[in-house]
């Protein structure tokens, strides 16, 4: 398994298991007031983990998939493609009631596609940079745009570098 690392000028914030069911459990008890809503879509791959959470924070029991992909390898942004949208059921009142989930608004490209087949739905992510940000309804933390966040699933346990270099 190859080790990742960031370029020069890109900064890492590597997130445990432990610290996402925190802050995907601080989302829930933020949407707790937003709600009640009447089902949830998890975009994926992202949104299934903070889905999952969420849900069971909710007591929510209907949960649609909108499938897209936007990255082309590890770190590569390419043109955002709907592999599967939602139910024809999901789609009616333009999604109001429902709660849209992720774990990151990035640059905010797979949010307007989702925001354009559910343009009344309540979006929410467990993290947001700025570009991103704009279009979510309810996030946790922000990072800078420059930042890579290195979700628990993609990660093994490592021998971590410290930050400054031994001098």
């Amino acid at each position: 398994m190859p080790i990742h690392t960031s370029a020069p000028n890109e900064k890492a914030f590597h997130v445990s298991w432990d610290q996402f069911h925190r802050d995907a459990r601080a989302l829930a008890w933020r949407l707790s007031a937003a709600g009640p809503f009447s089902g949830m879509v998890a975009i994926t791959r992202g949104g299934l983990v903070p889905g999952a959470i969420v849900a069971r924070e909710l007591d929510m029991r209907i949960i649609d998939t909108f499938c897209v992909v936007s990255y082309v390898g590890e770190k590569t942004q390419g043109e955002t493609k709907v592999l599967k949208s939602v139910q024809p059921e999901t789609l009616r009142g333009g999604g109001e009631g429902l709660l849209v989930i992720d774990d990151l608004a990035d640059t905010g490209a797979t949010i307007k596609r989702v925001r354009a087949v559910l343009p009344k739905a309540h979006v929410a992510t467990v993290y947001a940079k700025p570009l991103g940000r704009p279009l979510v309804d309810t996030f946790i933390t922000e990072v800078s745009q420059d930042t890579w966040i290195y979700f628990p699933w993609d990660l093994g346990l490592s021998f971590q570098a410290p930050i400054a270099a031994p001098g």
